[in-house]
């Protein structure tokens, strides 16, 4: 006899179908493409840097830039002295500007020039700019003369007096310049430069005085 099939009911159902996977977001590789510009980034900042520091290497190696030198050569008062506390000033003196450069050119946009005694201001005066070429010298004479209120006490006061009775006086002589550099035909930013004096200028009415200026080499700092 054959053997009895089992009754199906209702219809037949295969094997259960898995349920969709769930999709995530990837966070991660967003974080991952922000590092890789951020890397990107800070290599070629750094291939700049370093062309821009061969740039600069083979142009000082080319142009071997040199300080300007500058020299006052002749200085002398013709008045100095004290009435109350206003100071009576006449000096006059020689300033040569040096441009050792073989290769550069030094336009003198703007020459202000202060003479300062005890660290007081007397007063400014501004000289006509001027180029200047290279491997080339140039004098300026500036004039300064007036008066200007001065507090003078304590130990200022008693080196006063002694410079007084020597016929020489220190004179601060400070010039503030604005430049410009030429190279071939290109001309290059405006520079700040300050040049300091230290200056022992003899008074030429006093006749107790047989002290003779020295020419005096200024420091010149950017």
């Amino acid at each position: 006899m054959a053997d009895k099939q089992p009754h199906l009911n209702g219809a037949f159902y295969g094997p259960a179908v898995p349920p969709p996977a769930k999709t995530y977001h990837r966070h991660g590789h967003r974080r991952g493409c922000a590092c890789c510009l951020l890397t990107t980034f800070l290599k070629l900042l750094i291939t700049i840097v370093v062309v821009v520091g061969i740039a600069v290497l083979v142009l000082w190696l080319v142009f071997r830039p040199h300080k300007l030198t500058f020299h006052v050569t002749d200085a002398e008062l013709t008045r100095f002295n004290i009435s109350g506390n206003q100071l009576h000033y006449n000096m006059a003196l020689n300033l040569t500007v040096r441009n050792p450069n073989n290769r550069i050119g030094v336009y003198y946009d703007v020459i202000e020039a202060s003479p300062f005694y005890k660290d007081q201001r007397l007063n400014t005066q501004w000289l006509p700019p001027f180029y200047q070429d290279h491997k080339t010298t140039t004098v300026l004479s500036p004039h300064f003369n007036g008066q200007q209120i001065v507090f003078l006490a304590g130990d200022k006061l008693t080196e006063f007096n002694g410079e007084t009775l020597a016929g020489v006086f220190n004179v601060d002589l400070t010039f503030r310049l604005q430049l410009r550099l030429k190279v071939g035909a290109v001309r290059i930013g405006k520079f700040k430069p300050k040049v300091n004096c230290e200056l022992k200028v003899p008074l030429k009415s006093n006749a107790n005085s047989f002290t003779f200026f020295q020419t005096t080499r200024c420091d010149f700092d950017f």
